[in-house]
């Protein structure tokens, strides 16, 4: 056994980047990069002007304002999808529901390039789900053998646990007899 351990040798960029894959692993990472990034055309693109030449193109439009709140609400969305992975599904559909409104308020959604961003973005929140535990050897309980399993594993899965109180069905029916007779 060598007195040396293994990690204090590492270099800190792969510490760093094996901390980072940690955790982009418990929240829905892709879903709050794409919302954000989603976000940036559709509040950019109003304000933006280009000079061609001694002509200038802008694109503003009335409703900058709109696509300005539009925008800093879907970074904000995505934001919340990195930092508060528990309101994953409402910060899904909120995504979906601005990328939506921002077809008519925003230059068609930021030249379509942040809609379908915000779009994907949305629905990869909703659809995303934490991980399963793992047993205490390392391995998924779902890709563990029935055999390696104990007996009161397998009765638990097998068994369906009661809803409820205990419901009595004769207490509710009074006899058969209507409450107000």
């Amino acid at each position: 056994m060598s007195p040396e351990s293994t990690g204090q040798n590492e270099h800190y960029i792969r510490v760093l980047r094996r901390r980072f894959r940690a955790w982009r692993g418990h929240r829905p990472f892709w879903a709050g990069l794409f919302t954000m990034v989603g976000g940036i055309p559709i509040a950019y693109f109003p304000y933006a002007s280009m000079t061609l030449g001694n002509m200038t193109l802008a694109m503003s439009t009335t409703a900058g304002a709109g696509s300005l709140i539009i925008g800093v609400l879907l970074i904000t969305l995505g934001l919340t999808m990195w930092y508060h992975s528990i309101v994953r599904v409402f910060a899904g559909v909120a995504a979906i529901l601005l990328a939506l409104i921002s077809i008519p308020v925003a230059n068609i959604g930021g030249f379509v390039v942040g809609f379908a961003l915000a779009l994907v973005g949305g629905a990869l929140s909703i659809s995303w789900a934490p991980g399963k535990p793992e047993s205490a050897d390392g391995t998924p309980l779902a890709e563990q053998r029935d055999e390696e399993r104990s007996k009161d594993e397998l009765h638990a899965a097998a068994v369906p646990q009661q809803q409820g109180s205990g419901y009595d069905l004769a207490v509710d029916t009074d006899g058969g007899g209507h409450r107000a007779g």
